[in-house]
Formats: C-alpha cells, structure tokens, sequence
C-alpha cells in the first residue's frame, strides 16, 4: 500500500488567524503578530487546540505521517528564521522574492547561532496526541539564506554553512521525538544556477549525524500566492534531481499543478518520492479515482517502495472543508491503486 503524508501545514481556524492579513503577506518572513485573533495570554492554548483540531481531520482521513499542521506558525520560515541569534529582529533586511517583489527578511548582523530549541516543544506535544507517525518541517539552510540581507558574513555559500550548523543542532534535538523529518526548500528552483554551487553541501551539513527518514521538500510556491500575484507554476524541476546526490532518504515535489512531467524521476534511483498529487489551486478538490490515476503514471517510472502520495504544498490557505475533502481523496486514491 502506497504511504500518505501531508507536506506540512493545514488551514488554521478562523478564530486563531485573521487570514485576510496573509492576502498583504503571504509568507512573511519576518514576525507576524498582529495576525493572531487571540491575546497572548492564551495564544499558546489556543494553538494546542487548533493542532488538535488540524491533527483529528489527518486521522478521520487516514493520512499515515501526520504533521502538527504548523497551526503556530505565521509562515513556515519566519518562527524559525527569526529565532536564531546573529539577526537584528528590531530592524529587518530587505531581499527579493521568487515572485520578483521587495520582501522584508532577517537581517543577519552576526554569527548565526542557535542558542535554544525552537520546534522541541511542538514536536513533544504532537507526539503525545497521536499513535501516528509523525514529522514536522523545519526551513532549509539554502532557502534561509536566500531569504536573508547578509551583513556580517557577506558570502552567500558562508551564510547557508551557517545556517545549516544551526538547523543541524534543531535537526538533532527533534530526531527523537519524530519519525520523519523534513527540510523546505522552495528557492532551489527560484535560485537553481546558485543552487548548484552549494546547496547540496549545506543541505548535508544540516543533515548530518541522523538515521531516520529525511525529506527534502521543494517547490514553486504556494498556489495561493501565484493566484494573488497572476502568475503559474513552472512545468519542471531545474535543480531538484539533483538532490539525488544529498544525504536525503526522501524527495517531496509537487506535479499536480505544475503537470510535472514524471519520467526523470526513473532517474531518482536512491530516494522515496514523496509525490505531489493533489492540485491545491484547483477549485474543487480531485476524486479518488484522479488521485489513483497519477499515482498509478507516477509507478511506470518509481517502484512502489518509494512511493509516497501527498499534496503538491502546504495546504495552509485553502478552507477547511476542501482540505478535509482532498485529504480523503487522497487516501482513498492511493488505497486503490
């Protein structure tokens, strides 16, 4: 039977988020907290709630590999980015995003360090409210870099060292507690030339010292933010196979959107695919029957052993309704294959 994941995060509710705010700052990079409906007193338990609620739709639907649904997080980038010492939290940096737009971003001032846990706590709290396997996502060192204004170490591959050191440390601490653990990575295809000169060694650096499955996920961006900026999704991969060479046991694309065309995959020959194959700009969810038929394109070129079926992203901007219908359709999709 084909494994079913989530990539990461699932919508938040209405009464956590304020999710007209995220139409000015889809991904913020910086901290966001004016987006929070409830008062910090009670922020931390309204966030449990919500992961408990996130968590209970994974397990109606018989997802395999659940996540928390990064119900306390802004973005998947800014809590982490944002935690580390080295980065004047006061005053933020400037950089370009992969849609072309001036973005607020850490600026790095020192040395990148990780003086404290930053996921150790919701990684304990998921792992006590389900007997699922379990994994969360922590953004990778490339795409922290990318999204940086450096003035202290003014090397773009110095910076990403730096940053994979600091999410090894996290890496470690959370490898007890979980069963999979993932990398984002979506400006490996925003920044491929650059990519190639040294993503592959930062990405292993951040990985070193750890036996469980590990996932690389990269993507073209949430299709919400392409349907806000009018823009669409590439048609393939530039740099991502070649994460056949890293320390990854898993690779998680997108290609439902983006109608990946999957025969290089048959190339991928060390790595479990974590394959996208729900659409999450679609205006209605896909039926089981869709779901199998990709799965099934995806068999003529990866064995059933590395197969794994997800949805192309995070599902965090669709409602919740049609997220617990794609969900569903994607186990049962996948079961009938």
């Amino acid at each position: 039977m084909i494994t079913t994941t989530v990539v990461g995060s699932y919508p938040q509710p209405d009464w956590l988020v304020d999710r007209e705010r995220f139409k000015q700052n889809v991904v913020p990079r910086i901290r966001m907290p004016e987006v929070w409906r409830v008062a910090p007193a009670q922020l931390d338990e309204a966030q449990d709630d919500a992961v408990r609620v996130a968590v209970a739709d994974m397990e109606r639907a018989g997802i395999d590999v659940v996540s928390d649904g990064e119900q306390r997080r802004e973005s998947y980038f800014n809590q982490f980015a944002n935690a580390l010492s080295g980065i004047d939290v006061e005053r933020p940096g400037e950089a370009i995003n992969r849609l072309g737009r001036r973005q607020a971003v850490p600026r790095v001032t020192g040395p990148i360090r990780r003086e404290r846990p930053v996921f150790l706590r919701d990684a304990q709290f998921l792992r006590a409210i389900t007997g699922r396997r379990i994994k969360l996502a922590v953004p990778g060192p490339f795409t922290l870099s990318a999204l940086a204004q450096d003035e202290h170490y003014r090397d773009p591959e110095r910076l990403a060292m730096a940053y994979a050191a600091a999410v090894n440390e996290e890496l470690r601490e959370l490898e007890p507690v979980l069963d999979w653990i993932q990398l984002d990575e979506p400006y490996l295809e925003a920044r491929p030339d650059q990519a190639k000169a040294y993503a592959v060694a930062a990405i292993d650096r951040a990985l070193a010292g750890l036996s469980k499955p590990t996932c690389i996920h990269v993507c073209f961006g949430y299709a919400f933010s392409h349907a806000l900026a009018g823009t669409s999704k590439s048609g393939g991969y530039q740099f991502a196979l070649e994460l056949e060479r890293s320390r990854a046991t898993h690779l998680s694309l997108e290609a439902a959107q983006p109608r990946l065309d999957l025969a290089p995959l048959g190339a991928v020959r060390t790595k479990t695919i974590v394959l996208g194959v729900l659409d999450l700009g679609a205006p209605t969810p896909e039926t089981a029957d869709v779901v199998a038929s990709r799965l099934r394109a995806a068999l003529r070129h990866v064995p059933t052993a590395r197969l794994v079926a997800a949805p192309d992203c995070g599902m965090k901007y669709l409602d919740r309704a049609s997220a617990r219908a794609r969900l569903r359709a994607l186990v049962e999709g996948a079961r009938a294959v």
